[in-house]
């Protein structure tokens, strides 16, 4: 078993000496390591919301559920007023949280070999990332359960109201009657 280990080992070895150049390819991989240990360590100050769930990136689960709650009492708020409708209960649900674009910037290299290299670095200004867009968060759906919501009339226009609050499908919205 030991001998096997060896000789594979030996024709592994053996290969790896063969490879032109393994030096900047190993440097290129080393620098690929770092920028991804440098980027997942970038996470904006706490004040700040983080990118979504979808990108495997961390999230600000406070900062979400405050959008969440926020837009659910604005929209119990505006229902309620609603005529024919009583006691209102919204859940909004996301798809995805915030997302941040920041601004970078890339360098290209040309080694000695003649091979491009090119690093891309988050732009920095007194250690903080640039922020160039703020992508808010993608409602999946929306329920509501409220009084009078058995009245066709009062439905569709609860309907029409979360569709001009939030820009979401019909099919994302479901309205039930409450008690």
């Amino acid at each position: 078993m030991m001998d096997d280990f060896k000789k594979r080992f030996k024709i592994l070895y053996e290969k790896i000496k063969k490879v032109k150049h393994i030096e900047i390819y190993l440097a290129v991989g080393l620098a690929v390591i770092i920028a991804i240990i440098y980027f997942i360590s970038l996470k904006p100050a706490s004040s700040n919301s983080q990118v979504t769930e979808d990108d495997n990136l961390s999230i600000n689960i406070s900062s979400s559920q405050e959008y969440v709650a926020n837009l659910e009492n604005k929209l119990e708020s505006v229902l309620a007023k609603v005529k024919g409708t009583g006691e209102v209960s919204v859940i909004v649900t996301l798809e995805k949280g915030f997302e941040y674009v920041y601004a970078t910037e890339e360098e290209v290299r040309t080694t000695s070999d003649g091979t491009t290299v090119t690093t891309t670095n988050v732009v920095m200004v007194d250690g903080e990332p640039i922020l160039i867009e703020e992508i808010y968060p993608v409602i999946g759906g929306i329920v509501v359960v409220a009084q009078g919501a058995d009245n066709v009339s009062v439905k569709m226009n609860m309907i029409s109201i979360i569709q001009t609050i939030t820009n979401i499908e019909s099919s994302k919205i479901n309205i039930f009657e409450g008690s």
